[in-house]
């Protein structure tokens, strides 16, 4: 058994991110949200296994990452790539430093690189600072995310205080030197004890530059467009491998819903546009515990789906709901409730024959998907609506659209479905 290439998706939807421009690319991807299934997977040219990682304690997430590590191992996996936010999203609490130690001494690893960014996307890093559309980072929206505020833009000065190894800055002027000397200088700033390097990520060429430098080494980190370049660079250094054929995109028949969990300013316009014409239920986290709430959204449910119409279910109050639930609950309390109350809801509305899933943020995307017991998906490639399509590769077939809640259209839920009811 042999996998060429690994990418460790620390939440759920950045993980269909890398595999839905993979398959655009022509490149089959094997979608795995259980690691339990690892052994069966057969020979693979690149496996993204989802995680939900991210918001975890820094021991917790190292825990978990050494048990994965493991297993892609114990199948022969040739490359690994720790896949994160394109925007780093991490306090001085988070654990890409942690995780990247982790993988720093596992592997025995001289050099590691990091690359959030994805130009493609108005996600810039120049200079170590991070740019969000016309914006820094510290000034966009993203500096009032209720979890992972973006309060520093100095990505390099963010990763240093979660790392006693010395991080440098691979910048723009010199990866557009060309790759012999942006290695030349890899190499000097290497022998001045650097061993983590922040890469800027300005535009394309970068990326690419970047990936022919790092292509050999046995673990890179960071975003999307990263993790895209070293798939494609290493097929075409590797053009013997030979990928199993892509499974048909089959889909079951049944009911559909949305979930909402994300509360960005985004996700609130798009739960606002596909309220206009389907039944909506806002649920308030603060009012009671998971399973009243959850059975109360159920029952409400049931009444809508009996007339065959889709269903909308959101938990995503407006700045002042929001920081009410974290003052009674914690930041993270107020999070994991609001995913368990729609984890509860999917798995109830799966049981009543529902088949066709919207979930809007990356953490109650995981917690939806684990909650429906899927273990394996086949991803459909990017198209106009973006990442997030797939199909559960098990006998209901159940379609899903799982999206980050700061991105797509402001019709993207109604547009999802509509894509789903094709055959």
């Amino acid at each position: 058994m042999s996998v060429r290439f690994a990418v460790i998706a620390d939440d759920f939807t950045g993980g269909l991110f890398v595999a839905s421009q993979l398959e655009r690319r022509g490149i089959p991807v094997v979608y795995v949200s259980d690691a339990d299934v690892l052994p069966d997977i057969g020979d693979q040219e690149v496996v993204v296994v989802a995680t939900r990682l991210r918001f975890l304690a820094s021991s917790d997430a190292v825990a978990k990452l050494g048990a994965l590590t493991t297993a892609l191992d114990a199948i022969g996996t040739r490359r690994i790539f720790y896949k994160y936010c394109s925007t780093f999203d991490s306090t001085d609490a988070g654990n890409i430093g942690p995780c990247a130690d982790f993988l720093m001494q596992r592997y025995g690893l001289d050099r590691l690189v990091f690359s959030p960014g994805y130009p493609d996307f108005r996600t810039y890093v120049h200079e170590g600072y991070m740019f969000y559309k016309d914006r820094l980072i510290s000034e966009s929206i993203k500096r009032f995310d209720p979890i992972t505020p973006m309060n520093d833009p100095d990505m390099a000065r963010v990763l240093q205080r979660q790392t006693r190894q010395t991080v440098g800055l691979l910048p723009h002027r010199v990866l557009h030197g060309g790759v012999e000397a942006a290695r030349g200088y890899v190499r000097e700033q290497q022998d001045k004890g650097v061993r983590y390097f922040l890469m800027d990520c300005v535009d394309n060429d970068d990326v690419a530059c970047g990936a022919a430098i790092f292509r050999h080494d046995r673990v890179a980190t960071g975003a999307d467009a990263l993790a895209v370049e070293l798939a494609m660079q290493w097929r075409e250094a590797e053009s013997s491998f030979v990928p199993h054929a892509r499974t048909e995109a089959i889909r079951g028949a049944g009911g559909e819903a949305v979930l909402v969990g994300s509360c960005s300013e985004i996700t609130i316009n798009q739960r606002n546009h596909f309220a206009q014409a389907n039944p909506m239920l806002d649920v308030d986290i603060r009012e009671a515990d998971e399973v009243r709430l959850a059975a109360q959204a159920l029952d409400w449910a049931n009444l809508h789906l009996a007339g065959g119409k889709a269903v909308g279910l959101s938990v995503a109050g407006d700045l002042e709901q929001v920081a009410q639930a974290q003052a009674l609950f914690g930041v993270m309390g107020a999070a994991r409730k609001a995913e368990a109350i729609l984890a509860a809801v999917a798995k109830g509305l799966a049981e009543r024959g529902v088949r066709k899933f919207v979930v809007s943020g990356g953490e109650t995307s995981g917690a939806v998907v684990e909650a429906l017991g899927i273990q394996r998906m086949q991803v459909l490639p990017f198209d106009e609506l973006g990442a997030g399509s797939c199909i559960s590769l098990d006998d209901r077939r159940i379609s899903l659209f799982l999206k980050p809640g700061k991105i797509g259209a402001a019709d993207v839920f109604s547009a999802a479905l509509a894509k789903m009811r094709t055959p």
